[in-house]
């Protein structure tokens, strides 16, 4: 049975061709805005199989998903990626993957070679005290050299992602963006966004918005206002002294709901329609019936669509809503 990719459209007429692909929920750092310090993961057998990843997504295709990006927890901690990397490479899809940089050194020239197109890598701080006290680890030096392979193998694109805590790495951003600049690489600020419950800091006064940050790079750099989309959220600046681009993913200070493109698969098969929502189907239990076909996936996928809700609301100053933690559904 043929399909368009006009099958997955929302009730509020959005088209969804961007699927972000978590693989698994375990990571090796314990990033204080991501998850809690002594993490309960998944057990093995709630994880779908290499195989049932590659099987859902080759169905996500037929249905006009053009972008698939893995996430994780920490992706390249999966045993045996890489052989889901390779046939997720062979596909029509746009091939990205978002990394913590600690495995880059190993994986950066073969994650090119498989296909993968764009590379994004989170980088919160320069300082090696403040990453330890970001990520709980001390790999700094690891990540920097996993930088340093990135850029050696030849993506079509890598991006650097900071979140942003007032008082803890905000007063860096200027640092960020010089060391973008003379690496070659874009570079994204986000707000943090209020998912699980953490006891490391107080979100409402940690929040530092996207406006703040573009003030605060005024006074040393031009920044325009650029059209360029690279098919997630992030809303980009351009400098006439760089090629590089700035972006800002702003959930709480400017709303990017209204075009959104994009679900997610969590590591155990759960559809998530929105990030700060809890509309979900299970793709697990129908994937693992004996009867199971791929007309029968399709079917629950469009289905799915209409559980998309209009947008998310997170109020810094209450509880958080939502409690899984950002390595179940890697942002």
């Amino acid at each position: 049975m043929s399909q368009t990719n006009t099958d997955l459209i929302d009730p509020y007429g959005r088209q969804i061709h961007y699927l972000r692909l978590s693989v698994t929920d375990r990571c090796d750092f314990r990033c204080v805005y991501c998850m809690g310090e002594d993490m309960q993961f998944l057990p093995r057998e709630q994880v779908l199989s290499l195989e049932e990843l590659l099987r859902l997504a080759q169905v996500f295709t037929t249905l006009g998903v053009r972008k698939i990006r893995l996430t994780g927890g920490e992706p390249l901690v999966r045993r045996d990626l890489m052989w889901l990397v390779e046939r997720l490479g062979a596909l029509p899809v746009e091939l990205s993957i978002t990394t913590n940089g600690s495995q880059l050194t190993r994986f950066a020239k073969p994650l090119q070679r498989a296909g993968v197109n764009r590379l994004n890598i989170s980088l919160d701080t320069l300082d090696a005290e403040r990453f330890r006290r970001l990520t709980r680890t001390d790999r700094l030096p690891q990540v920097l050299a996993g930088i340093d392979a990135a850029r050696a193998a030849g993506f079509d694109r890598i991006k650097l992602n900071t979140v942003v805590l007032n008082g803890r790495n905000d007063d860096e951003v200027p640092a960020l963006v010089a060391f973008a600049r003379r690496h070659g690489l874009d570079i994204s600020f986000i707000e943090e966004m209020p998912l699980g419950r953490i006891s490391d800091h107080g979100r409402a006064e940690t929040f530092c918005s996207s406006d703040t940050l573009r003030a605060r790079l005024a006074s040393r750099y031009q920044l325009t206002p650029s059209a360029e989309r690279s098919g997630g959220p992030s809303r980009y600046y351009r400098m006439p002294d760089s090629d590089i681009r700035v972006g800002f993913i702003s959930p709480h200070s400017h709303n990017f709901c209204g075009d959104c493109n994009r679900v997610r698969l969590t590591a155990e098969g759960r559809l998530l329609l929105c990030l700060g929502n809890e509309h979900a189907v299970d793709l697990r239990a129908l994937l693992r019936q004996p009867d199971c076909h791929e007309d029968m996936l399709r079917q629950a996928i469009i289905d799915a669509m209409q559980l998309k809700p209009e947008r998310h609301h997170f109020d810094l100053d209450e509880e958080p809503q939502i409690l899984r933690f950002m390595n179940m559904t890697g942002g």
